[in-house]
């Protein structure tokens, strides 16, 4: 493939996932893709390498959070050789109220015409606030009911 070919795959990429059409997005990547995503797991829980199933499940999950799944916007992509680089844009309102708003740098490496690795750049402290905080706040609540209804 070449890398025109490469970036038509990359955008199918995001059209699909916009779609929330999530098996046609994994579908554009290979069986054996990873996807990494930045920081310090005990900071922030989705941070790590994912293999595709692994990747599959977190984007299952993030969607059914969304009032109306998640609208990605390439704003700029540039290839070269077996990778492609993209600035990408999201936007999204979870069904607790908060707005996921988040800018993104992805490289995508490619084989055969599938992606097969993403590296996935983010402001790691507005996913953290708007995906984990909620969830601790949740926990916190859970402690102060069992501890007023032990008094």
């Amino acid at each position: 493939m070449n890398t025109q070919e490469n970036k038509v795959v990359a955008f199918r990429f995001f059209e699909r996932f916009t779609a929330s059409d999530l098996e046609g997005a994994l579908d554009t990547m290979a069986d054996d893709a990873t996807w990494w995503i930045p920081g310090k797991k005990e900071r922030s829980p989705s941070a790590g390498l994912y293999p595709k199933d692994k990747i599959g499940r977190l984007f299952h999950r993030m969607v059914n959070a969304l009032e109306n799944g998640l609208k990605m916007t390439v704003v700029s992509c540039i290839a070269e050789g077996d990778h492609v680089a993209l600035e990408v844009v999201s936007e999204g309102d979870l069904k607790n109220g908060r707005q996921y708003r988040q800018e993104y740098h992805m490289l995508l490496k490619f084989r055969d015409g599938k992606i097969v690795s993403v590296r996935e750049y983010l402001d790691t402290q507005h996913a953290n606030d708007v995906w984990a905080a909620p969830l601790i706040e949740q926990e916190l609540e859970k402690a102060r009911t069992a501890s007023q209804g032990g008094a």
